[in-house]
């Protein structure tokens, strides 16, 4: 949405406001630049070797802050293999920072530092297009967002009220593949934090994302009995049948409830053709709009799993479950969002913003309790492709941003701890 222009509110930065601008436009090609390094550094969410060289990399970038940089070891993650089997999978450190913990008002600042692009990837290198883009893997999501992000608080410390705001920088490898390790960090971040700021990117218009669906993979893990289909065809019980019935009941689920969506994505399984298949696994993801629809689509996969598991001789086993929790526009959102309008006034950007299914740290922690915006970022688009990209202006417009918003809470012009309160008794 958009505020009409009557309500627009005629806004004046303040003198140092404005040094403070000048300084963040004249440190933008900087930012372009460490932008295009990092980008050439492969940090897939699953390439330990690049995420180890990332971290190091934004240990370095973030000794420019007061506080002592944290390497934070995560636990270990699952994750399904295509023969069933539920395997570990390791992860490198998480990166956090933390200044000012007993200051009045305490804000969360996270993002991630892997990308979706293996080291296999073709798309490796970053390219400048022509004067406005810069195309990379991670130059948008959300290298470049991490960038904006520490330039904003290095402007926060100049000013004369910096010591009335606290915050915590946090930056995690595995955002694209759910979180898996890192939720509860975030989790915990968010019970503590008033008020958060995520630097997903934006979109090209710089317009940010209102309301989120909530999201969950699954994987179904179906067990039969093999047998060869000559001689003894009866005796076996096949998984890849009870897999594709599984598959038709949860597809059949589409359109029963406003706003939920079950997306099968890959089916593994099968054999050859002389043997009847004893293990399939069926990956399916869910997007949900609200509490309600996220225990009605609980509920339904639970009846799906049990019906397939009545056929004889077939076992099943369901993984998962719905990770990040709907993020809808409440009040305290809307509050939150006409704030940062505001802010954007004062740099001359109209902000709008709009519903999307999309999920992301936003969302875990809006579930914790934390009333935040997410698409502080750079602005950009063709995200999860080799054609993504970030337009080079961006940078210093997104860093005056966050900076009034961090410059407005620690002066108390805009009242975090209120906007907390107000989330707990919503």
């Amino acid at each position: 949405m958009t505020l009409p222009v009557s309500a627009m509110p005629v806004l004046t930065p303040s003198p140092y406001q404005s040094r403070t601008f000048d300084a963040l436009d004249a440190a933008a090609p900087a930012m372009i630049v460490r932008t295009e390094a990092w980008s050439a550094v492969n940090s897939g969410s699953l390439e330990l070797a690049g995420l180890a060289r990332m971290a190091d990399l934004l240990c370095d970038a973030f000794t420019d802050l007061p506080g002592a940089v944290e390497r934070v070891p995560l636990a270990q993650s699952e994750r399904v293999r295509a023969d069933g089997v539920i395997e570990a999978r390791a992860h490198t450190d998480a990166i956090r920072l933390r200044v000012r913990p007993q200051a009045p008002v305490q804000v969360a600042l996270t993002g991630h530092y892997d990308t979706v692009f293996a080291a296999s990837h073709p798309f490796q290198k970053p390219e400048h297009l022509d004067a406005q883009i810069l195309r990379g893997p991670g130059v948008a999501d959300m290298k470049g967002g991490i960038i904006v992000m520490l330039e904003a608080l290095k402007a926060l410390e100049t000013t004369p009220t910096a010591q009335n705001v606290g915050y915590e920088v946090l930056l995690s490898p595995d955002e694209e593949i759910g979180s898996p390790a890192s939720a509860p960090l975030l989790a915990d971040l968010g019970a503590r934090a008033h008020v958060g700021m995520t630097y997903e990117p934006a979109l090209p218009d710089g317009s940010l994302a209102g309301a989120r669906k909530g999201s969950g993979n699954y994987s179904l893990i179906l067990s039969g009995k093999a047998a060869h289909v000559g001689r003894a065809f009866d005796a076996g019980r096949s998984a890849v049948v009870a897999a594709a019935d599984a598959v038709m009941r949860l597809d059949a689920l589409n359109g029963k409830r406003e706003g939920v969506t079950v997306n099968i994505g890959a089916v593994d399984g099968g054999s050859p053709v002389n043997m009847v298949p004893d293990g399939a696994v069926v990956r399916f993801n869910v997007r949900v709009p609200d509490a309600a629809s996220r225990a009605w689509i609980e509920a339904e996969i639970a009846r799906v799993v049990e019906a397939v598991g009545d056929r004889d001789g077939i076992r099943t086993h369901l993984h998962g479950g719905v990770t990040r929790g709907p993020k809808p526009m409440t009040p305290v959102q809307q509050k939150l969002f006409g704030w940062v309008h505001e802010a954007g006034a004062l740099i001359g950007v109209d902000l709008a913003w709009h519903a999307t299914g999309g999920v992301c740290e936003g969302n875990n922690l809006f579930a914790a309790g934390c009333p935040n915006v997410d698409t502080l970022g750079v602005r950009g688009a063709n995200l999860h492709s080799d054609q993504e990209y970030v337009l080079k202006d961006s940078f210093g417009e997104r860093a005056k941003l966050s900076f009034l918003m961090l410059d407005h809470f620690a002066r108390g012009v805009w009242d975090a701890r209120a906007l907390r309160s107000a989330m707990a008794t919503a």
